[in-house]
C-alpha cells in the first residue's frame, strides 16, 4: 500500500513536468543547462529565506505559538518575494546570455528565443520547487502507518501531491508571463505575478480545509495558463489546428545563408 501511494503521488506531482522535460527539454543541450542553472537560482533564494527565518525565529520569544505562526508566514512571503527577485536576475542573466549567443552565430541570431528561455527557466523554479515542498511527504508516505486513522483527513497525501502540480505549472506560467513583462517593461504584469504567487503561498496556510486551498489554487493556474499562452504567442487558431490534427502546406521560401551553397541535384 505505501509503495502505491508513493509512485501514484509521485506521478500526480511530477508526471507533468516530467513529461515536458523529455519532449520539450532533453533533447535541446542548451535548455538542460538552462534548466539546471535555473534550479540552482532558485536554490539560492531559498537558502536566503531560511537563513532570515532561522534568525528571526531565534531572535523571538519561541514559546509564543502565535508568533511563531506569524513569523512562518513571514518566511513564506520572504520565500516568495526572493524567488521573484532571483527570477530577475535569471532574466537578466539569460538576457546578457542571449546577447553573446546572437554575437557569435554566423546569422546573428540566437538559437534560442527569450520565450523559449522564460518557459524553461519557469519549469526549471517549478521542478526544484515541487521536489523541495514534496520529497518529505512521499518519504513518508512508503510508510509504516497509515493516514487518518487517528481522525485527520485521509487525503492528505493524494492533495499534496496535486498542490506540487499545481505549483510546477504555475511557476511554468510564472516564468513565461514575468520574463515577457520585463522584456516589454510591463510593471502591473510583474505586479500580478508576484501576488498571485504570495497569494498561492498564503492559501496553503488553509490546510487541511484542502477544498479551500486546492480549488481556489486551480484557478489561478487555470488562469495564469490562459494568460502565458497568450503571451507565448498562442491563439485559438492554433488550438483549433491541434485538435484537427491537419497540418497546413509549408508556402515558405527557404533561403540560404551567405555561407551555405545549396546542393545541387
Amino acid at each position: 500500500m505505501g509503495a502505491a501511494v508513493f509512485f501514484g503521488c509521485a506521478g500526480i506531482a511530477f508526471g507533468p513536468a516530467l513529461a515536458l522535460v523529455l519532449l520539450t527539454v532533453a533533447a535541446e543541450p542548451l535548455r538542460v543547462i538552462i534548466l539546471v542553472a535555473g534550479a540552482f537560482f532558485w536554490l539560492v533564494s531559498l537558502l536566503l529565506a531560511s537563513l532570515i527565518w532561522f534568525i528571526s525565529v531565534h531572535l523571538s520569544d519561541q514559546g509564543n505559538a502565535r508568533l511563531q505562526y506569524g513569523l512562518l508566514v513571514f518566511g513564506a512571503a520572504v520565500s516568495v518575494l526572493l524567488q521573484e527577485a532571483f527570477r530577475f536576475a535569471y532574466f537578466k542573466l539569460l538576457k546578457k546570455a542571449d546577447e553573446g549567443l546572437a554575437t557569435i552565430s554566423e546569422d546573428g541570431r540566437s538559437p534560442i528565443s527569450l520565450k523559449q528561455m522564460a518557459y524553461v527557466s519557469g519549469l526549471s523554479f517549478g521542478i526544484i520547487s515541487g521536489v523541495f515542498s514534496v520529497i518529505n511527504i512521499l518519504a513518508d508516505s512508503i510508510g509504516p502507518g497509515i493516514v487518518g486513522i487517528h481522525g485527520d483527513s485521509p487525503y492528505y497525501f493524494i492533495t499534496s501531491a496535486f498542490l506540487t502540480m499545481a505549483v510546477v505549472l504555475l511557476h511554468t506560467f510564472w516564468g513565461v508571463i514575468f520574463f515577457d513583462a520585463c522584456e516589454k517593461r510591463r510593471y502591473w504584469c510583474l505586479g500580478l505575478v508576484v501576488i498571485s504567487h504570495l497569494v498561492t503561498s498564503g492559501l496553503t496556510f488553509l490546510n487541511p480545509w484542502y477544498v479551500a486551498s486546492l480549488v481556489p489554487i486551480y484557478i489561478i493556474t487555470f488562469c495564469m495558463g490562459i494568460w502565458a499562452f497568450f503571451t507565448a504567442g498562442g491563439s485559438f487558431h492554433n488550438i483549433l489546428k491541434c485538435l484537427s490534427c491537419k497540418q497546413e502546406d509549408d508556402s515558405r521560401v527557404m533561403m540560404y545563408s551567405a555561407l551555405q551553397v545549396p546542393f545541387e541535384d
